[in-house]
């Protein structure tokens, strides 16, 4: 796998302006698809996590400014992860279901039914669009998969909106100090370790400020391993930096949202 911080643009070629991403030197090399988005996105992602931590602290209704754009920067990021660009209609169908689990999720008091909801009515709906396309099967097989994945992830990462405020602070400050510890240039299985065990830190000390005290590591570990396999995830198959910067970004918190439900429900 290459280094974390190796994510970027190689030096411009004898042609002129055209310039070679690391993503397609590694391609044309048959070197590894796994290319980690670096530190620049995860800066951006620890940036959207204190915003989370910081709004979920204030209001349910300051938590929306930040996870509305967690939310569409994540439909955003699954279809260019999967090569699939512009979209505009699939990303509009995945961030639109967003919205409207988030809206449930307010009128029904936060429950977390209201997210299984409007996931079983948006895939109802992606099948039917899908079934309306002109495109041959294969195509409106892999855009069906694509737009229910991306919808979905979306949607999931409504569980900040559905946890309690004090599991959301710990929980995305968590994430937030795993994935700078994950782009640090170490080993992986250094790198790792030592993501986990910031994160485990992190929740401590947040727990420290909050009603979760030292049980606040075991939610600051949990929610960094999800976090890790989103990173993972947005790292496959020779990513662009584009996908770093939106993919990379945002599958980290979103992947974190439903153990920060979880965890923070059961050791409250």
């Amino acid at each position: 796998a290459a280094a974390p911080g190796d994510a970027g643009y190689g030096p411009a070629t004898i042609a002129g302006n055209t310039r070679v991403t690391d993503a397609q030197r590694a391609r044309a090399e048959g070197r590894s698809p796994i290319i980690d988005p670096g530190m620049q996105p995860a800066g951006l992602t620890a940036l959207l996590g204190l915003l989370l931590a910081g709004a979920a602290s204030v209001g349910t209704y300051a938590l929306l400014v930040p996870l509305v754009a967690l939310q569409a920067v994540t439909a955003a990021g699954w279809f260019r992860l999967n090569g699939m660009w512009p979209a505009r209609q699939g990303i509009a169908l995945g961030f639109a279901a967003a919205l409207a689990a988030d809206a449930a999720l307010l009128v029904s008091d936060r429950s977390p039914a209201a997210i299984l909801g409007t996931l079983g009515v948006w895939v109802l709906l992606s099948l039917v669009l899908q079934l309306r396309s002109h495109a041959d099967p294969d195509e409106r097989m892999y855009g069906l998969m694509a737009t229910v994945a991306a919808a979905a992830l979306a949607v999931i990462a409504g569980g900040f909106l559905a946890a309690d405020a004090e599991a959301v602070t710990v929980g995305a400050i968590a994430v937030a100090v795993a994935v700078v510890a994950r782009a640090l240039p170490l080993p992986t299985p250094a790198s790792v370790a030592v993501s986990l065990l910031a994160a485990a830190g992190a929740g401590i000390a947040a727990g420290a400020a909050t009603d979760f005290g030292a049980s606040g590591a075991l939610l600051g570990a949990g929610a960094a391993v999800c976090a890790l396999i989103g990173l993972r995830v947005a790292a496959y198959d020779y990513p662009s930096r584009f996908v770093h910067f939106t993919a990379g970004v945002a599958l980290p918190l979103a992947a974190a949202a439903p153990v920060v439900y979880v965890l923070g429900r059961a050791l409250a």
